[in-house]
């Protein structure tokens, strides 16, 4: 009697040899970057192109710098009045008010105009005193008050005038984004990043963890402050030390403190945040380092998270450079 085919025993699939890869490209001003592990036949220019879309539509929906972007266009309508966005930055601006609302407001998407007025924003790096004073002395609503989301229908509308800035969560989005193209196309290990905002999966082929080294915060001078290991999640890092401006003599960090209204002047030099999703990671970064060490310490241990505190060293070099966190695995 012959044996039918499908009768036939199945032998074990063979694993195919993963090979390290490498994809980089523009995004937000910087570049992302994508390290990762996959077999030969895998689709590297499809691959590639679903990564640049992803970062392609964060940038185009939530920056600061594209007057037609999402976000731009949602600061330039009325009040009171529903204004539809994408379900990409509806999730992020969900995320922004939950954070800012579980921070006490540490956390605020709506310091755009502060920002603007700092010289941070996209109309130059000059800051404007008289502006800034005058911001100061006007009453504030934090984003997370003024709001209002309509999740199922995908529109906000605002409540207040106000002026929304997702640069403290928009790249960790974009680095999830990333994660979840490559996921999509099976891929289990990998190392995805913007700007030094990271994400890792399935640590190496070999079993070993990413090795990811955080900078210590001294301006001009790159050295490591020590190294995290990442088998699954995220890591992200926010301080005074890459990006700011000089005003009449004085160095102002980027970061804003919805409190007073003005760049943090006596925060830690900078947090890095262990998270689930590099998003939180990002924005939590943020809110701790406005919060500082004893405030955001007990704040990142009843919301469950890592976080490292590093105090300002004395003595400052005078010239910048630009990546947050410098990694040994270096996509």
């Amino acid at each position: 009697m012959r044996t039918k085919r499908s009768e036939w025993p199945h032998p074990d699939p063979i694993a195919l040899p993963l090979i390290r890869q490498v994809v980089s490209g523009p995004t937000m001003g910087t570049r992302y970057s994508a390290v990762f592990y996959a077999p030969a036949t895998s689709d590297l220019p499809g691959l590639r192109h679903g990564l640049q879309a992803a970062v392609d539509a964060v940038d185009a929906q939530m920056s600061t710098w594209k007057p037609d972007s999402d976000l731009m266009r949602l600061n330039r309508a009325p009040t009171k009045a529903w204004f539809a966005v994408p379900s990409q930055l509806g999730r992020v601006l969900a995320a922004a008010i939950d954070i800012g609302r579980q921070s006490d407001g540490a956390f605020d998407i709506g310091v755009g105009d502060l920002v603007s007025a700092w010289g941070f924003g996209s109309a130059g790096s000059q800051g404007d005193q008289p502006r800034c004073a005058a911001l100061r002395a006007e009453p504030r609503v934090p984003a997370h008050r003024c709001l209002e989301l309509d999740g199922a229908l995908d529109r906000v509308r605002k409540h207040a005038e106000i002026t929304l800035d997702l640069s403290g969560i928009a790249k960790g989005f974009g680095v999830d984004e990333l994660a979840r193209v490559l996921v999509a196309h099976g891929i289990d290990h990998f190392l995805v990043s913007i700007d030094g905002e990271l994400r890792a999966s399935g640590g190496k082929p070999d079993g070993s963890p990413w090795r990811v080294a955080v900078e210590k915060p001294i301006v001009g001078h790159r050295a490591a402050q020590g190294v995290i290991e990442l088998t699954n999640g995220a890591v992200a890092t926010s301080g005074d030390y890459r990006h700011f401006v000089d005003s009449d003599g004085i160095r102002y960090g980027h970061t804003m403190d919805p409190c007073s209204q003005a760049p943090l002047a006596d925060g830690p030099a900078a947090v890095t945040v262990l998270a689930e999703t590099c998003m939180a990671a990002d924005a939590w970064a943020t809110a701790l380092l406005v919060l500082g060490p004893a405030a955001g310490g007990a704040t990142a241990s009843r919301q469950g998270l890592e976080a490292l505190f590093i105090e300002r060293p004395h003595i400052l070099p005078s010239h910048p450079t630009k990546d947050p966190i410098s990694k040994e695995d270096r996509p």
